[in-house]
């Protein structure tokens, strides 16, 4: 690994170690963040060193932003991810001017953490398939004890929409999914 890119996943994993909230006696989203490296390795190999930043930097300092701060319902869920998207974004590219990063990277890894092109930019697609391998390997099962059957179907449903066919199709070829569920990831 190139120095550069090390530095860069460095210092997000150095903000990210400051998060109050633990998991297994981890920062949380330290955790997150190591789960969506080690995911991205997995599913793409030869990914790009913005799309590996991006991964990494997907949740980093999400703590700062509380959804407590943001109306209830819908839409206030909605501005809250999108100030999150913001902010990973405002953080992950300051950290790569830093390290000497290039704008056309930089900007790249931006646009990803933005979520700007699902479904038209292969990376930002490839960022939002770990995302969604991320919940399903590792948040599914606690959300599903929590939630009724129609809102698990719901989850699915927007999941799967959000994937690549190539996702979907390794989901269905991955996970043991009830039929219910599983036809959400039939393209």
């Amino acid at each position: 690994m190139n120095a550069r890119k090390q530095a860069v996943l460095d210092a997000i994993d150095a903000a990210n170690s400051h998060d109050p909230n633990l998991e297994d006696g981890q920062p949380t989203e330290l955790l997150y963040g190591q789960r969506m490296s080690a995911e991205l390795d997995r599913l793409f190999p030869d990914a790009s060193d913005p799309l590996q930043i991006a991964a990494r930097g997907q949740h980093v300092e999400r703590w700062k932003l509380a959804r407590s701060e943001y109306p209830e319902g819908r839409a206030g869920y909605l501005a809250w991810r999108k100030a999150q998207g913001v902010h990973h974004a405002e953080v992950v590219m300051g950290l790569m001017e830093q390290n000497g990063y290039p704008a056309e990277d930089i900007e790249s890894a931006g646009r990803m953490l933005r979520k700007q092109g699902i479904k038209r930019d292969g990376e930002v697609q490839a960022l939002e398939d770990v995302i969604c391998f991320v919940f399903l390997k590792w948040f599914f099962a606690p959300f599903a004890e929590k939630h009724s059957a129609e809102k698990i179907q719901s989850i699915v449903e927007k999941t799967a929409r959000k994937m690549s066919d190539q996702g979907r199709a390794r989901v269905l070829s991955e996970f043991d999914l009830p039929a219910e569920l599983a036809a959400a990831f039939q393209a």
